[in-house]
């Protein structure tokens, strides 16, 4: 299912003026087998939420990506299926007619797909409600900087960028795109030494 155009997307990449730690992640990985889940939950992070394409699966893919099955099978038995949580701008948004595409996802995945009506970076409030936990103490992965890392960011969330993309094949061009220019905002973003929003990961972590 392709996606339809994403205002949200747009207008909120007006904010990176005032505000650029927005789009600074809190930890870079390659891939998921990265993310450092035992040392996120000793630091207090008690659940997981992931962007889809490119993060898991391949583009518009309903099944994980195959070398990231044994890590996707530990973060659900590390934090529990219902406390990992599947955040898509395509799956359960009002895209996906009678939310087929997620019940699809949910059956192979094995989580829950988050049913929303905003486009990230807006909506964060609803994966809040459905996890009933406080928000900082969730971390969101995905892949692009100004929908995945701008919404956990603007939702208080430990963020996670991918910065491997799993294939551009069977990607729609503008997020091929978009993805490109994000890869160099965050290398200019190093370059200014901004840093990421405040999140108490770091403070607990700097304890040990």
């Amino acid at each position: 299912m392709v996606q339809n155009f994403n205002f949200s997307g747009i207008l909120n990449a007006f904010r990176l003026i005032a505000s650029p730690s927005l789009a600074m992640p809190h930890i870079i990985v390659n891939d998921i087998r990265e993310i450092p889940m035992e040392s996120l939950k000793k630091h207090g992070i008690k659940a997981m939420a992931y962007d889809k394409d490119n993060c898991l699966t391949a583009p518009y893919v309903s099944t994980i990506h195959p070398p990231f099955k044994e890590s996707w099978d530990r973060c659900k038995e590390a934090f529990g299926q219902d406390k990992v949580v599947i955040v898509s701008n395509s799956a359960g948004t009002l895209d996906d007619k009678d939310g087929k595409e997620a019940q699809a996802l949910e059956q192979s995945l094995g989580v829950h797909v988050l049913r929303h009506t905003q486009k990230k970076p807006s909506g964060g409030d609803a994966l809040t409600k459905h996890l009933q936990i406080p928000h900082g103490q969730i971390a969101f992965v995905g892949d692009r900087v100004l929908t995945d890392v701008m919404y956990g960011n603007l939702n208080g969330n430990l963020t996670i960028w991918t910065k491997q993309v799993i294939t551009e094949k069977g990607d729609n061009k503008p997020a091929i795109l978009i993805r490109r220019m994000e890869h160099q905002l965050i290398k200019m973003l190093h370059h200014l030494d901004i840093k990421p929003s405040p999140h108490p990961f770091y403070t607990n972590k700097s304890k040990d």
